[in-house]
């Protein structure tokens, strides 16, 4: 995948807003001004059943505060439009422990996207389907849907990704895998941005049905995470602990090391599923999305269509990485 520094809302268990982008909220309380934008762009209201606050009413929370999301885990820094130009951090990517379930997950770094509507992010993605597992690398100017790139990705490898803003909406999007020797990078523009956050984020991914089921990665370890060229634990970053709308603790972030390493580790509520969500059935991508055009980045052009395996909807782009619900 952010709201007032640190002010974090769940929506009503069971249920994924779905109100037009640009649409004005109710307003609530907590540390975002009133009439502002919730978590993951989508209007929220504070003190509602099912919905969780941090702090008391009508105050601001403090820095490298402890949040929830339904579909982030990890750290993320918000404040003001304008105040984030670049984030950057390295991995190892994680192997998924596999079952008959059809599960997803993803690592990346991102601009925008926790209070604002749209997330320049790149990434590399962990599924599982029938058993087998697939890895990739993505990137994705939220909220077109995600391309992929076509070079391989294997557990094990060193990754690092970075965004930054270049100016006049300009954004440069690079993945590195050191271990497999190679580096995409992609230049894009976005008519939306607002620059109000920078996070660094293991996700479960949704579709338009909602959020999917997460895969067991076991832990994934960030190092390095940087925004605006100093760790991110300087920009008063706020930890997040996926949690599902059915109550279960979906991935766990350590705390920071250093202000800029940190873990994120599967589960911690016996988690099964991303957001108690099951996959999709739909065979076309979200509604108003497509593949951005002229998108390819230097080097091999990536994957255009969706992923080749494992893959719910064949004809389409599968899911989205995207707002922090």
């Amino acid at each position: 995948m952010p709201v007032a520094a640190a002010a974090v809302l769940l929506t009503q268990a069971g249920t994924h807003p779905t109100a037009s982008l640009g649409a004005k909220p109710v307003s609530y309380a907590g540390g975002m001004p009133m009439g502002g934008w919730g978590r993951g762009g989508y209007p929220m209201t504070g003190g509602a059943d099912g919905q969780q606050a941090l702090g008391q009413a009508g105050t601001t929370n403090s820095a490298n505060a402890a949040a929830t999301s339904t579909n982030w885990s990890g750290y993320a820094a918000a404040g003001q439009a304008g105040t984030f130009t670049s984030v950057s951090s390295s991995w190892t990517q994680p192997a998924v422990t596999c079952g008959p379930q059809q599960t997803f997950s993803s690592f990346w770094v991102g601009l925008d996207g926790d209070g604002t509507q749209s997330v320049e992010q790149t990434g590399t993605e962990a599924d599982c389907s029938g058993g087998a597992a697939a890895y990739q690398g993505w990137w994705e100017m939220f909220p077109a849907a995600p391309v992929f790139y076509n070079q391989p990705v294997k557990p094990g490898d060193a990754m690092s990704a970075s965004v930054t803003a270049n100016g006049g909406g300009a954004f440069t999007l690079t993945l590195s895998d050191q271990t497999g020797n190679w580096t995409q990078t992609t230049q894009q523009t976005s008519q939306t941005a607002q620059l109000g956050s920078a996070e660094v984020i293991a996700e479960a991914p949704s579709s338009q049905n909602g959020v999917l089921p997460l895969s067991n990665f076991g832990t994934v370890n960030f190092t390095n995470a940087q925004a605006d060229n100093a760790p991110i634990g300087n920009a008063g970053a706020d930890s997040l602990t996926m949690v599902a709308a059915n109550g279960t603790t979906e991935a766990t972030p350590s705390a920071l090391t250093d202000g800029d390493a940190f873990a994120v580790t599967f589960g911690g509520g016996g988690a099964t599923t991303g957001g108690g969500s099951p996959a999709p059935t739909a065979s076309t991508a979200p509604s108003g999305s497509t593949a951005p055009a002229g998108t390819s980045p230097t080097g091999t052009a990536p994957a255009t269509g969706p992923s080749p395996a494992p893959s719910p909807t064949a004809t389409g782009h599968r899911h989205h990485h995207h707002w922090a619900w």
